[in-house]
């Protein structure tokens, strides 16, 4: 399985980006699906996840109400919907899709927030 992620750049506090995560490969194992984050200087965290079917998600508490996480199954792509991006968002996203195979992970997408 191979993610590639798209969508960040710059973007002004309360402005809005929305990232793509394309699957390549084996991609009829691909189970739950995630975005994560990496601010500069601190560990990679959680922030959303999606079931397989899209039914169940789950957001970090800091992006609830304002990131929507989504998949189209047929298309092979993971969303994720910024709103009232913050400069506290700021940080590499990276796509990982959990599999009958392994865990995976894109090699990351910028998004920079300025205030």
């Amino acid at each position: 399985v191979q993610l590639v992620e798209s969508g960040g750049g710059l973007v002004q506090a309360g402005g809005s980006l929305r990232l793509s995560c394309a699957a390549y490969g084996s991609t009829f194992s691909i189970n739950a699906m995630g975005w994560y984050r990496q601010p500069p200087g601190k560990q990679r965290e959680l922030v959303a996840a999606i079931t397989k079917g899209g039914g169940i998600t789950n957001y970090a508490d800091s992006v609830k109400g304002r990131f929507t996480i989504s998949r189209d199954n047929a298309k092979n792509t993971m969303y994720l919907q910024m709103n009232s991006l913050k400069p506290e968002d700021t940080a590499v996203y990276y796509c990982n899709a959990a599999s009958d195979y392994g865990n995976y992970w894109g090699q990351g997408t910028q998004v920079t927030v300025s205030s």
